[in-house]
């Protein structure tokens, strides 16, 4: 063979020759994403494996999703291929697929949790609940836009900002949505320190933002024991499929609160959760290939998504509002906005909004409360849909 033979054979075989305008544009995407991630530190424990994981998943003849085994869609099993053919993130996103992955992060996120200031303040039950408002917006507009119920309901809990919960749901209703759902559930997560202030502040007045609210009262342990148990107990028998989602979140604020397995916690908040949020993120991001990526219909889910977000986060302040109002200024509003459940993250935005409208304010422990109640609230609704729509 010539020397020019081998230069044409190594160009045509290189992923140069074989990247296509969608490919680019995903790495470009991804590129934006990485930067937001390192520069400007948005949420780079989610972010950052995202991005990489959509930028391997863009770079063309790579086969890292390469599914000929047919794990993931049987149309593409190529004869004679076995499981250990695909690519392998195609594998590790079995864990996806399966629910795993996600049900090991509720374990991870139950052992980071403290829930005493949602028992110090019953009243942020409310608050958590009145920020999955976008969840019902979605599903409705979803609807008017042709999705099926499954599909709609699907889509609308990317207005929960909760991950897990989208990959689970659209895993049981609308599996072949799991890929946009995920990437448009997590990268909102991501990006809540861009999304929710604008719509915090419009929805406020500086007056409102500037409250200052009491110190909360000390919780029992024995409370904080007692509550995980009853919670798990209540949300099966009321709703069976909330059980993987909340029987998981709940263990691992046992484990947290018992004080009799520090081991078991501490592998959970730490080790268990920072492997599945690499193996989870890195999958998640893989998915967005440009090929199935760019379509009018999965834009339509980033955009429903989006509105879905938009709506949890004004709900909670609008309801922070009315409680402000009811308690003669006693409830800053702006802890609402927590209620979208993305722990500890809405949260924090809660906090520097309120810092920023009064240097001496501390709203981060208030705003737990919400924030904490909309993981849950989150995982309810997600169960209702499913006891719903799924077949």
């Amino acid at each position: 063979m010539s020397f020019l033979g081998v230069l044409q054979g190594l160009w045509e075989s290189s992923g140069i020759a074989a990247i296509g305008w969608q490919q680019g544009v995903m790495l470009l995407v991804s590129f934006g994403l990485l930067y937001l991630a390192i520069v400007k530190k948005f949420e780079p424990m989610l972010l950052l494996p995202i991005a990489f994981g959509m930028m391997l998943a863009n770079l063309p003849e790579t086969g890292l999703m390469a599914d000929p085994a047919g794990l993931m869609d049987a149309t593409q099993k190529v004869e004679g291929a076995h499981w250990y053919d695909d690519g392998v993130l195609r594998l590790i996103y079995v864990g996806v697929k399966s629910s795993i992955f996600p049900c090991l992060i509720f374990m991870g996120v139950g052992a980071m949790t403290d829930f005493g200031p949602l028992l110090a303040n019953p009243s942020s039950l409310l608050l958590g609940a009145a920020a999955q408002l976008g969840i019902y917006i979605a599903f409705i507009i979803a609807i008017l836009f042709g999705f099926k119920p499954e599909e709609a309901a699907s889509i609308a809990i990317i207005g929960g900002a909760d991950g897990p919960t989208a990959i689970f749901t659209a895993s049981k209703l609308a599996a072949h949505l799991l890929a946009p759902i995920s990437v448009a559930a997590y990268s909102y997560m991501a990006l809540i320190p861009l999304i929710q202030p604008p719509i915090m502040r419009l929805l406020t007045t500086k007056k409102e933002r500037e409250v200052k609210m009491g110190q909360l009262r000390k919780v029992s342990k024995t409370e904080k024991i007692i509550f995980p148990i009853v919670v798990t107990v209540l949300c099966a028998l009321i709703i069976p499929s909330t059980a993987p989602l909340i029987g998981m979140l709940m263990i691992g604020n046992l484990f947290r609160e018992c004080g009799v397995v520090e081991r078991l916690s501490d592998v959970s908040q730490n080790a268990l959760c920072n492997i599945i949020t690499i193996l989870l993120g890195v999958t998640v991001g893989a998915t967005a290939n440009g090929e199935q990526f760019l379509q009018m219909k999965t834009l339509g889910i980033i955009v429903i998504g989006l509105v879905s977000f938009s709506f949890s986060t004004a709900g909670g302040v609008l309801l922070g509002k009315l409680m402000y109002i009811v308690t003669k200024g006693k409830v800053n509003p702006l802890i609402g906005a927590a209620g979208v459940s993305a722990v500890p993250m809405a949260a924090r935005v809660a906090q520097v909004e309120g810092k920023k409208a009064n240097p001496t304010n501390f709203l981060l422990m208030h705003a737990m409360g919400p924030n904490v109640a909309g993981v849950i609230g989150s995982a309810v609704a997600a169960g209702f849909m499913m006891l719903l729509f799924q077949s």
